[in-house]
Parts: structure tokens; C-alpha cells; sequence
């Protein structure tokens, strides 16, 4: 009698032990599924980095600016929903996208460059790299052709098939921001302070509206008086007045990547009200003091956000999909 319900007992514990083990497998294979890597296209679109290259090379040897137009296509994917390459899909009968939201309408460009992208991608190797992965690509290509450093990017993202335009309007963060809510938004998606302010040094290249700065230039005090009046002279007080007119982030080094941002910002120059509360007797200004003495500091931590944020909510595995056109779903 007791020997039987021993055995039983042994039977039971053995195929518990072999769920157990299979639960387990299921659940390695699963993230390892769900894992980005450097390599994913090794194999199956061998030449996809150099085809993305040649083309983002060819843009912004066209027009520098186009560099950060990218770049910042992909902070403004990784921070709605993840990086799924929602940012690129137009508005259709089902969903209202991110394109008209207010952080992209009339600002967010560089479309065109990744449909050039997607089209020399599908020639190589069709219907195998998403929209999300050129997106994130792009991005590092813009920052090392600019002059910025290179890294490895971790790529194996798909395609959303849907987009959100509030979202994106409660997302980003807007260039009205104080330190406190860029602290609370960047650490809502896993991004620390230093990631905060390695990030914001992509303000290096590219350049802002009127309308974005406006307030600063006019009614802020922590602002150099001279730096205020070069930019007043293309930005008229009256709202409605040059609204899209430009101005470089960087004022010294505007299409170069490099730790100027961050001198400018200890000289208050920063161009925007969201630049200089990074250094405005907070608790960044040691971090922006650190940068703006060191390259290769901001460097290094530029390169380490930037995969982070690169990790932001992938769709892996058998979600999402890889689009055809960036602009729609399949």
C-alpha cells in the first residue's frame, strides 16, 4: 500500500518536474524570441547596413539637416508606444496617426529619405526588414556621418499596424517642459536622468521654429542677452509673425555632432526653455558641466541611452509586422 502510493506519489513529482521544464523552455525560447540583437539580419539581409548607409549618406549630402530629421524621428517613435515605426504611418479611415500630432505637425520630416531607405531595402532583400529597424538604423548612420560616434544597433523590431495620434500628444515631451517633467517622462520608459541629458545632446544638429522658441528668446531671463537678440532678429514677438522660421539648436557647430550643445548651455544658450532647464541650478547641471568638458563622456553615454531607448517596447516575435510601405499597413 505504501510502496503503490509512493509511486504514484514519484510519477506525479516526475511529470510535474517535466512541465515544469517545459514551462521553463517555453518561456527562454519566448524572450530570447522577444530579444533584439545586433546580428538578427546577418543571414537573411546580409548587406542591409551598408544599403541604408548609402542612401541616409546621399541625404544629408543633400542637406545636412536631414541628419537630425531622422534622428528624431526615432525619439519620437521609441516614445510613442515603442519603437514600432507608428510615426511613419499616415492617417487612414481606422486611426488618426502621429504625423498631425502637435510635437510632429509641421516639424517632424524626413519621410521621404526613409521611403528612399525602405525602397533600396526591399530591392536587396524584400519583405524582411521593418520600417521600425530603418528607422533606428538611420539614426545611428545620421549621428556618425555628422561626426558622432558609432555603435552596434540592436535591430529584430516589427511594424505596428496601428498608430495614435493622443499619444503622441501626451508622449513627447514639448520644448515648454521643466526639468521635472522631462525627469518623470524619460523615467516613465525606463530612461534615467543621465539618459535625460545624454539624450537631449542630439540637440547638437538640427534646428527648431519660431514658434518653439518664441517664449524663450523674449520673456526668459536666464537667457545671454546677445545670444536673445541674434535670435529675435528671425523670430518676430507677434505670434503668427515667421512662425516657421529657423534657428540652430547648436550655435556654434550646427550641423556637426559634438559636445557644443552643452558648452552653450553653461553660457545659457540653450535655444530652447526645455535645453536650459538641463542646466538652471538643478540637479543635471553637474551632468551637463561633465559633458561639456568631455567628449568622449557624452559620447559614450549618448551611445548607451540611445540603445536603451532603442529597447523601448519593441513588437517581436509574431507581432506587428514587416510593412511594405512605411506609410501604411500591409
Amino acid at each position: 500500500m505504501f510502496m503503490l502510493g509512493n509511486t504514484k506519489m514519484g510519477s506525479a513529482s516526475s511529470f510535474s518536474k517535466f512541465c515544469l521544464t517545459l514551462l521553463l523552455l517555453v518561456d527562454v525560447l519566448g524572450s530570447t524570441n522577444a530579444q533584439l540583437s545586433t546580428n538578427f539580419y546577418s543571414k537573411s539581409c546580409p548587406n542591409l547596413l551598408s544599403t541604408v548607409k548609402s542612401t541616409v549618406t546621399s541625404a544629408i549630402n543633400k542637406e545636412a539637416r536631414m541628419g537630425a530629421s531622422l534622428l528624431r524621428l526615432f525619439f519620437h517613435d521609441c516614445f510613442v508606444n515603442g519603437c514600432d515605426g507608428s510615426v511613419l504611418l499616415d492617417d487612414t479611415s481606422s486611426f488618426t496617426g502621429e504625423k498631425n500630432a502637435n510635437p510632429n505637425r509641421n516639424s517632424a520630416r524626413g519621410f521621404d529619405v526613409v521611403d528612399n531607405i525602405k525602397s533600396a531595402v526591399e530591392n536587396v532583400c524584400p519583405g524582411v526588414v521593418s520600417c521600425a529597424d530603418i528607422l533606428a538604423i538611420a539614426a545611428r548612420d545620421s549621428v556618425e556621418i555628422l561626426g558622432g560616434p558609432k555603435w552596434a544597433v540592436k535591430l529584430g523590431r516589427r511594424d505596428a499596424r496601428s498608430a495614435s495620434q493622443s499619444a503622441a500628444n501626451n508622449g513627447i515631451p514639448p520644448p515648454t517642459s521643466n526639468l521635472n517633467r522631462l525627469t518623470s517622462r524619460f523615467n516613465a520608459l525606463g530612461l534615467s536622468t543621465r539618459d535625460l541629458v545624454a539624450l537631449s545632446g542630439a540637440h547638437t544638429i538640427g534646428q527648431a521654429r519660431c514658434t518653439s522658441f518664441r517664449a524663450r528668446i523674449y520673456n526668459e531671463s536666464n537667457i545671454d542677452a546677445s545670444f536673445a537678440q541674434t535670435r529675435q532678429r528671425n523670430c518676430p514677438r507677434t505670434t503668427g509673425s515667421g512662425d516657421n522660421n529657423l534657428a540652430p539648436l547648436d550655435i556654434q557647430t550646427p550641423t556637426s555632432f559634438d559636445n557644443n550643445y552643452f558648452q552653450n548651455l553653461i553660457s545659457q544658450r540653450g535655444l530652447l526653455h526645455s535645453d536650459q532647464q538641463l542646466f538652471n541650478g538643478g540637479s543635471t547641471d553637474s551632468i551637463v558641466r561633465g559633458y561639456g568638458n568631455s567628449p568622449s563622456s557624452f559620447n559614450s553615454d549618448f551611445v548607451s541611452a540611445m540603445i536603451k531607448m532603442g529597447d523601448i517596447s519593441p513588437l517581436t516575435g509574431s507581432r506587428g509586422e514587416i510593412r511594405k510601405n512605411c506609410r501604411r499597413v500591409n
